[in-house]
């Protein structure tokens, strides 16, 4: 399902933190949402799961409004990983993988085995099979993080939002991650900052600064020295890799240029 938004805009305490932002989401890419701290990605992505409501403009998934589905109808078909999940409930990590299925059930209790299949068939997927009886407190922010994915995939989802994905994870956990859903093939949007995995495993990206959108489209077109010195104010230089042919980020240590050789 492709994902689209136009003009949208979103603030707080009468301040605007997105400005007027246009972006589109073809069905089964997955598109990068970059951009420093501080430049609205978690608010951008709050707005286009339903979870806030624009002040402005319009999120459509596969040409259906989101932010006039029904609750119940929109938390089946989006889902939605944060940063820093957390609960003081014993609950062990199958249980939170099972709450992904909660959209799925009636009013009256499910049979025990209620989506059986799909839970596990998510925890291998997201490569917690192991941890299935771990108790969420002796998880480490890495586990819990792949544990949250297997709970989003088992939703069963037309659009896959991601918030951070990738924090906590160290770099092998990262690109198993990311390849993992890259291998999905569901429409995702998600929130990176390590310049270098966006550009392997994206379709597409989207640069935010300060709320609006200054770069989209293919890596190898927004990815540039110019872009991540104007975005980040980092002096860089952006190169394919002679052997895998993917986009190389090397930044360069500005008090070397200070250094002087005796």
């Amino acid at each position: 399902m492709s994902l689209r938004a136009e003009d949208l805009t979103w603030g707080v305490a009468g301040q605007t933190i997105v400005h007027d932002v246009d972006l589109d989401c073809p069905e089964g890419t997955v598109t990068g949402l970059l951009g420093p701290n501080g430049s609205g990605k978690t608010s951008l992505l709050h707005v286009l799961a339903g979870l806030r409501r624009p002040g402005g403009g319009t999120v459509e998934l596969a040409g259906e409004d989101v932010h006039r589905m029904p609750a119940r109808s929109r938390a089946r078909r989006i889902a939605f990983l944060e940063q820093h999940a957390s609960t003081r409930l014993p609950l062990t990590a199958r249980q939170v993988v099972e709450l992904g299925r909660i959209p799925h059930r009636g009013r009256w209790p499910a049979a025990r085995d209620e989506g059986a299949a799909e839970i596990a068939a998510a925890m291998r997927l997201g490569g917690v099979a192991h941890l299935a009886e771990r108790t969420w407190s002796t998880l480490s922010g890495g586990e819990r993080q792949r544990v949250q994915l297997a709970r989003a995939l088992t939703q069963r989802p037309d659009l896959l939002v991601l918030d951070e994905p990738t924090n906590h994870l160290d770099l092998a956990h990262q690109i198993d991650l990311l390849a993992t859903v890259r291998a999905l093939g569901l429409t995702t949007i998600a929130a990176l900052h390590d310049l270098d995995l966006a550009a392997a495993f994206c379709d597409r990206l989207i640069v935010l600064r300060e709320g609006r959108v200054v770069a989209a489209g293919p890596p190898a077109d927004v990815l540039t020295a110019e872009l991540v010195r104007d975005v980040y104010g980092v002096e860089t230089t952006v190169a394919r890799h002679d052997h895998s042919g993917r986009l190389h980020v090397v930044w360069h240590d500005p008090r070397a240029a200070r250094v002087r050789v005796p």
